[in-house]
């Protein structure tokens, strides 16, 4: 078989299995790529070869006794820096971690192995997995395969980029704050953002803390939505113990005309206005849903302020990731926290707020998402989906000066803070709903750009199975050029 770098892990798996190409072949072919390709874009920072290959061959021993490990079975693939895995660092991009090797590997990790995955490295990420660029002092930069001078995103951007240039076959990252989603977008790949908790997070944490964060999840990405669907399987479930009590029954997709479904389409927002490009490819792809028969919506929504939703978002994402402060570094927050005007309603107020919160003040906006999760529930009802953007632009150059929220984005001739597309991540995100990133085809400048699917809680797989659709008759995965 001929080697194409660029084709789905399920077809490579079927490949595998029919004795067309080697487990072992399939690496090599990959290594080979990497030695060409990843020093240009610093996409895979660790290499795990010797025991790859090793797995790899043991994977080809069973296919010739006709044995298959799972429905990963023998494919090379990558995982995010962040994820533990035996024997390798698991640094988050910083310094002071750089001989932290974990002794186990994180469950998410066991579980692509135990379905037949051959995990040979880990893919880049920002410091504290807080950015979305891919930098920090450890590794160093990540650039986008379709423009070197561009972030690939951020948190899982060497995933995407690993990805989209042809590095690997299969990875999975982390979000939060679109980290997954984001590198999709500007990669061109594929991502799902899962419901929270549907996957278990045990092995991807600080060493000095053993519980999950609050509204972080653990998903796939891919080149093709079947991958992320196969992806998902393979990591839903919860850890050991709430795994005694519980399994995975996602609803599956019923329907299968485009006239039976209802779909809101929402291209831009006051609170985090979006650059025409990017609106451009989301009305593309609902030009595309109403000529197919689907009833589109520009003006449905939940019945949520989308200011409100934007601030209850940060404010929670800072509490949640506020325990990664020393004792020192939060005393310093709680000062500049109380020192702030009462008035000032901007991001770096919030993220400063979000950090010192009381365990109070933390109950009364968790009903406020709660009760915003209701509205979603009822916005459900009527429509299977809401399609928006991921981003406000499409990649964007390489800026590591000064802090996030001071660093700029150019939105239709206006400069705008990159913090305020935190909107976008934060809209499905903080109400714990699932969502998938699906490539809408290029922009004018010939760069990606990704639609996100949101779709009701642990309506996970009708997401992907609409990505899927959209991939068979609107638009799929394309290689960056010069990646051949």
């Amino acid at each position: 078989m001929s080697f194409n770098p660029f084709a789905p892990a399920h077809k490579l798996a079927a490949a595998i299995r029919q004795q067309k190409i080697g487990s072992l072949e399939l690496l090599n072919a990959y290594l080979k790529r990497i030695e060409r390709f990843n020093p240009t874009l610093n996409a895979i920072v660790v290499l795990d070869i010797e025991r790859a290959k090793k797995q790899a061959r043991a994977a080809d021993r069973m296919t010739l006794r006709g044995e298959s490990s799972g429905p990963l079975h023998g494919i090379p693939m990558t995982i995010k820096e962040s994820f533990d895995m035996s024997g390798l660092p698991s640094t988050w991009g910083r310094v002071d971690m750089k001989q932290y090797m974990p002794a186990a590997d994180a469950d998410a990790v066991k579980r692509y192995r135990a379905a037949g995955a051959v995990i040979f490295g880990k893919t880049n990420v920002p410091t504290m997995l807080a950015d979305w660029q891919t930098f920090n002092p450890v590794y160093g930069t990540t650039n986008n395969p379709w423009d070197v001078s561009k972030v690939p995103g951020g948190s899982s951007g060497g995933s995407a980029a690993a990805l989209a240039a042809g590095l690997t076959a299969l990875d999975t990252g982390s979000d939060i704050g679109a980290s997954i989603r984001d590198p999709a977008h500007y990669c061109g790949v594929y991502g799902h953002k899962p419901t929270f908790g549907l996957c278990s997070m045990e092995g991807h944490a600080l060493p000095a803390f053993l519980s999950p964060d609050d509204l972080c999840v653990a998903g796939p990405l891919a080149r093709s939505a079947r991958d992320l669907e196969i992806g998902l399987g393979v990591m839903a479930g919860g850890d050991d113990v709430h795994a005694r009590g519980w399994r995975v029954r996602l609803k599956k997709p019923v329907k299968k005309q485009w006239k039976e479904f209802r779909i809101a389409v929402l291209k831009t927002a006051a609170t985090a206005p979006v650059d025409m490009a990017v609106q451009n490819r989301i009305q593309a792809a609902a030009d595309f849903l109403g000529k197919a028969g689907a009833k589109v919506s520009d003006s449905a929504r939940p019945d949520i302020d989308l200011h409100e939703a934007h601030k209850t978002f940060i404010l929670l994402l800072r509490a949640a990731t506020a325990r990664n402060l020393s004792s020192i570094q939060f005393r310093g927050v709680q000062e500049r926290a109380a020192a702030l005007d009462p008035k000032r309603d901007d991001y770096e107020a919030w993220m400063l707020r979000g950090c010192a919160l009381s365990h109070y003040e933390w109950l009364l906006l968790h009903e406020q998402r709660y009760r915003m999760q209701l509205q979603w529930e009822t916005f459900f009802k009527d429509y299977d989906f809401l399609l928006c953007p991921t981003a406000a632009t499409t990649a964007f150059p390489h800026n590591q000066k000064g802090e996030r929220w001071e660093r700029m984005l150019d939105v239709n001739g206006q400069a705008q803070p990159t913090t305020m597309q935190l909107f976008w991540a934060g809209y499905s995100g903080m109400a714990y709903l699932p969502s998938t990133i699906a490539p809408t085809g290029l922009t004018e400048t010939g760069l990606p750009c990704g639609v996100q699917i949101i779709g009701p809680q642990f309506g996970d797989l009708l997401c992907i199975d609409m990505a899927k659709r959209l991939e068979k008759e609107f638009s799929a995965f394309q290689a960056p050029p010069g990646y051949e």
